[in-house]
């Protein structure tokens, strides 16, 4: 399937090339017939640059707010440059009110008041209220594209008035009913609409146990909320639940994605930012520096703590070649643990009332995981060199091992009580953390015993 998507977008792209060479748009148009969004942002990131402006200039507005939402802030306000006045105003007007705002809140305030100014009063009045809000809450994701009816319309006034309002609403699956005040009183679903007898009042058809969010909500609680009950869409309302705008479930998706790639760099500690590949050198190396620093110095920690069984490791040589595995299996199963930690606490699975449990689990785990690795270490270490050596070896692993999974649980659930951020516990922290404390075990007992091992 990918093979035949890369072979028609470069069919496509090669036509492109062609009539943007010849500035025909008539030879264009036929190519960007039901075109979908994501494939003409993707035949414009595959023009050449020296294409591009010629290439933009030759789409309708319409086309042009469709490429828009598929890009990032940076290449929008590079298209909207080349635009013109004119066309910049009619390309945000057939834009969605939350992409327009999402656009202008990464803008100069003096270019968001000009943008505003261009477009009509209805559509900047929208922008405006969406600025108002945090990106990162139900207010800043939603949209006003939405379709909602009085209570006292009938079911054929419903549709009748769908008919007119759904070319520019964002979704028409759900109509919302509100009062003579403006506050939600029920939702019905186009489904209910259709099947309904057509005098039929809008009232006796919707749904009064509605479940709304409010406007200062984190975007991450409705995500949760509309992948918990399987919704199209919700609604936000104020504290006098007033309706003042829907969230759609594309939006959400797009929330979960940017959570997960946050998740994703602050675990691998290369900072929160860094998800895109190609970044500026110095910016890469600034965000990652104060992490290995950290890093460095529980390291030399590590090397001044093992200086005190320098006798130990002289006179057992063999030592020294566990080192490496004692540390990683830590760091593994600390790792693992982590993992699984973050993913409960980000889903909301994992409340406070389940943390003893999640505890007594991943104990247990580790008690199992431990017993397994031991036995096999003993086993390999004993046929290498000799018993005492493998028990030592062995003994250190069960403990170590416990001692991993039990702190890649512990820590993050500790954060998450103190109210930080818990993937703030990154990865290359707990396996440095745990690599001190394997190490001290393992020499540890490795000096206690050293007596066995060299009579």
């Amino acid at each position: 399937m990918p093979d035949q998507e890369e072979r028609r977008l470069k069919v496509d792209l090669d036509a492109i090339k062609v009539a943007v060479q010849k500035r025909e748009k008539r030879f264009l148009r036929p190519l960007l017939e039901e075109l979908q969004p994501y494939d003409l942002g993707q035949i414009f990131f595959r023009l050449p640059r020296v294409y591009r402006p010629h290439f933009i200039r030759m789409l309708d507005p319409g086309d042009i707010a469709l490429l828009l939402e598929e890009l990032k802030t940076e290449e929008q306000q590079e298209i909207l440059t080349t635009l013109g006045p004119e066309k910049t105003s009619r390309v945000l007007n057939l834009m969605s009110s939350d992409e327009v705002a999402d656009l202008m809140g990464e803008l100069e305030e003096a270019n968001v008041n000009t943008l505003l100014k261009s477009m009509e009063r209805d559509e900047a009045d929208k922008v405006r209220a969406l600025l108002h809000y945090p990106e990162d809450t139900a207010g800043g994701r939603m949209t006003m594209e939405y379709v909602s009816v009085y209570n006292y319309y009938t079911v054929e006034e419903v549709i009748q008035y769908l008919r007119r309002e759904a070319p520019t609403a964002e979704t028409v699956y759900y109509v919302y009913v509100i009062d003579a005040d403006d506050r939600l009183v029920g939702v019905v679903s186009l489904r209910e609409l259709l099947i309904a007898p057509p005098d039929t009042p809008v009232v006796e058809v919707m749904f009064e146990r509605i479940i709304s969010v409010t406007a200062d909500m984190d975007q991450e609680v409705v995500a949760r909320l509309i992948e918990r009950y399987d919704f199209l869409a919700l609604p936000v309302v104020d504290v006098e639940n007033r309706l003042l705008g829907i969230i759609t479930i594309d939006d959400m998706v797009d929330v979960l994605i940017e959570e997960a790639h946050e998740d994703i760099s602050k675990l691998s500690a290369v900072g929160q930012t860094e998800m895109d590949v190609l970044t500026h050198p110095f910016a890469s190396a600034r965000r990652r520096i104060p992490w290995l620093i950290l890093l460095l110095f529980i390291g030399m920690l590590t090397s001044t703590l093992l200086s005190t069984f320098e006798e130990s490791i002289n006179k057992v040589a063999a030592l020294a070649f566990f080192m490496p595995m004692i540390a990683g299996m830590t760091g593994n199963t600390g790792t693992q643990s982590l993992a699984l930690i973050i993913r409960g606490l980000s889903s909301g699975q994992l409340t406070r009332d389940k943390y003893t449990q999640i505890l007594k689990q991943e104990g247990l785990v580790g008690i199992i995981i431990a017993t397994v690795c031991t036995l096999l270490i003993v086993v390999m270490v004993t046929l290498l060199y000799d018993l005492s050596l493998g028990l030592v070896v062995g003994i250190s692993m069960w403990f170590t091992l416990i001692l991993g999974t039990l702190g890649g649980t512990a820590i993050p659930l500790i954060l998450h009580l103190l109210k930080v951020d818990p993937t703030v516990a990154s990865g290359p922290l707990i396996t440095t953390i745990n690599d001190v404390f394997s190490l001290l075990i393992y020499f540890g007992f490795a000096t206690m015993f050293i007596h066995y091992l060299f009579p």
